[in-house]
């Protein structure tokens, strides 16, 4: 079964065009991730699904029932904001159940969803504290508790981690997917941070300009992407982009991934080092090649200095070719 379809969804803002012809579905327990540039629409088009925004025109349905006029509350959908939106006067147990409190639920079943809920996000010892008094990570789960205890049919995500540390990002972002994966819930998600999408996703919707530029699994856009638009987004570092006539083979745009670069004594890329990451695990080279720069992933440690002259060499079979449009050709 479909949880979402949307069909010829637009959106806009006066004369502004924000949502252009957007189609898509979400199918029951799937991991769908919105992702592309600031400005690309993606929360637009998050809050048109979840009816906190009216869409110009194109339909909408969740779970089989068309919902353009049902109001945000009877759509059947769950939201969790960037901002965490706790009520600073509740504790974490009050505000798990104020939804619940509101929709005239039993007791009993308020208790067991959240018993239920503090088990799988490990927030039992918290109940009684009040938002002020938990961490920002400690918040974010007790805001995805307050979504999990409703039931929805869809749970939408707005950039949930933005607000947290690269290393709590990690963690919330393990325990979003083992809940996703304990719910066999269908979930929506929207992030600008593309290794979120790589990471988390059944299957990701890039968006540029309000439109979507293409739909597929990780690998898929990875491996396969339709344009240079896509192929420069996903991916980090992110893919190189050198004119075919540079290497002498024609008039087009040659696109390497960093990973697919390697150092050749006799290589086709003469490169000057303008800077170097040694992360331990691998080494980043940030070189110019006739004024192009181009970044190498390097397996390992390596003694490179800035200002140092290399040569790479690249697998024929890993480089993509686009046209002047930035199409994809192969």
């Amino acid at each position: 079964m479909t949880a979402l379809t949307l069909t010829n969804v637009n959106k806009s803002f006066g004369n502004v065009h924000v949502l252009k012809d957007i189609s898509l579905e979400v199918d029951e327990g799937e991991f769908v991730v919105f992702v592309g540039p600031s400005g690309c629409g993606k929360s637009t088009l998050l809050r048109v699904i979840a009816g906190l925004e009216d869409a110009s025109s194109g339909e909408i349905n969740i779970g089989g029932q068309q919902v353009n006029l049902v109001p945000p509350s009877k759509r059947g959908i769950a939201m969790v904001f960037q901002s965490y939106a706790l009520y600073p006067h509740l504790s974490v147990r009050g505000n798990m159940t104020l939804a619940l409190k509101q929709e005239k639920q039993p007791k009993a079943v308020i208790e067991e969803r959240v018993a239920n809920a503090s088990r799988m996000l490990n927030l039992e010892d918290y109940l009684d504290r009040y938002p002020s008094e938990l961490s920002g990570g400690q918040r974010q789960r007790v805001a995805i508790g307050r979504a999990i205890v409703r039931e929805p049919k869809l749970f939408l995500f707005d950039e949930p981690l933005s607000n947290l540390d690269a290393a709590l990002r990690m963690n919330t972002r393990i325990e979003i997917a083992n809940l996703h994966r304990a719910l066999d819930a269908s979930m929506i998600y929207v992030t600008h941070d593309q290794t979120e999408a790589m990471t988390l996703a059944d299957k990701i919707v890039v968006l540029r300009d309000g439109r979507v530029e293409q739909i597929g699994s990780p690998m898929e856009l990875y491996n396969n992407p339709a344009n240079q638009f896509v192929a420069g987004f996903l991916g980090s570092p992110s893919m190189n982009f050198l004119p075919e006539g540079l290497l002498g083979e024609g008039q087009y745009t040659i696109g390497i991934r960093p990973e697919d670069l390697f150092l050749s004594d006799d290589g086709p890329l003469s490169a000057h080092v303008s800077h170097v990451e040694k992360l331990g695990g691998d080494t980043n080279v940030i070189a110019k090649i006739h004024g192009h720069a181009v970044t190498a992933r390097l397996f390992g440690q390596h003694s490179i200095s800035e200002g140092q002259e290399l040569r790479f060499a690249y697998a024929e079979d890993k480089a993509y070719r686009f046209d002047t449009d930035g199409q994809r050709l192969r």
